[in-house]
C-alpha cells in the first residue's frame, strides 16, 4: 500500500470515527417519557358518553440533534387496553366492528415532520394506524417546562372512524364519526445538552 492510499484510508477511519463520536447519547439530547402522570384519552359524541383512556402504551421521542423540530415521536397502544369504565362499551369497541384488537391489537402513530408553530407550540405530522390502516394525521402540541430539563406536550387529534373501516355503531347508541383523541405526555431530558427553540 503506497503512502497515498495510506493517507486515504487513515483520513477515512478519522472520519468515520468523528462521525460516530459525534452521534454518542452525549451529544444529542436524550427525553425519556414517563408514564407517570401522562395518558392517551379518546372521546366520541354520541347519544351516550363514549369516552375513556388506554391503560397499555408506551410512547419514544428521539432527537438526532438539538434542534427541537428534528424529534421524532412514535407512540404504540394496546387496543385492547382500552378503558371506558364500561365492560359493556369496552366489549364493543375491541370487537372487529371498532378496534378489531384480537387481528390488529396495536394503535400506532409514528412522526414524519415537526414544526414549531410558536413559542411553546408545535405540530406533529405523521402516520396514525388503526385496524391496519394508516393515514397522514396531524397532532398540535402545546408544550410547557420547555428549557427546565422536564417538561409535559399535550396533544390533540381528531380523525373520521369510517376511514378506517369502523363504520358499524352500538345499539341504542346514535355514535358521531369524528373521533377526538388526546395525549399527555411528561417526560425529562436524562441526558445530552438542551434542545434549542426558535426564537
Amino acid at each position: 500500500m503506497n503512502s497515498f492510499h495510506k493517507t486515504v484510508v487513515w483520513a477515512s477511519l478519522l472520519f468515520l470515527a468523528k462521525g460516530i463520536e459525534a452521534q454518542t447519547p452525549a451529544s444529542v439530547p436524550v427525553i425519556q417519557i414517563t408514564k407517570e402522570g401522562s395518558s392517551v384519552r379518546f372521546a366520541v359524541k354520541a347519544s351516550v358518553a363514549i369516552e375513556g383512556t388506554f391503560d397499555k402504551w408506551e410512547a419514544t421521542l428521539t432527537y438526532p440533534s438539538t434542534d427541537a423540530e428534528a424529534g421524532v415521536l412514535d407512540i404504540k397502544i394496546q387496543a385492547a387496553s382500552v378503558n371506558t369504565g364500561s365492560g359493556m362499551k369496552d366489549d364493543k369497541l375491541r370487537s372487529k366492528d371498532f378496534f378489531n384488537a384480537k387481528d390488529d391489537p396495536y394503535i400506532t402513530f409514528h412522526s414524519t415532520k415537526m414544526t414549531q408553530t410558536g413559542p411553546t407550540t408545535v405540530e406533529v405530522q405523521g402516520n396514525f394506524t388503526i385496524r391496519g390502516v394508516s393515514k397522514p394525521e396531524t397532532l398540535i402540541f402545546a408544550i410547557t417546562g420547555k428549557g427546565t430539563g422536564a417538561g409535559e406536550i399535550k396533544g390533540t387529534m381528531a380523525f373520521d372512524r369510517k376511514e378506517f373501516g369502523m363504520n358499524s355503531g352500538i345499539p341504542f347508541i346514535k355514535i358521531a364519526d369524528r373521533v377526538e383523541v388526546s395525549v399527555d405526555l411528561k417526560g425529562k431530558r436524562v441526558s445530552g445538552p438542551a434542545l434549542v427553540f426558535k426564537q
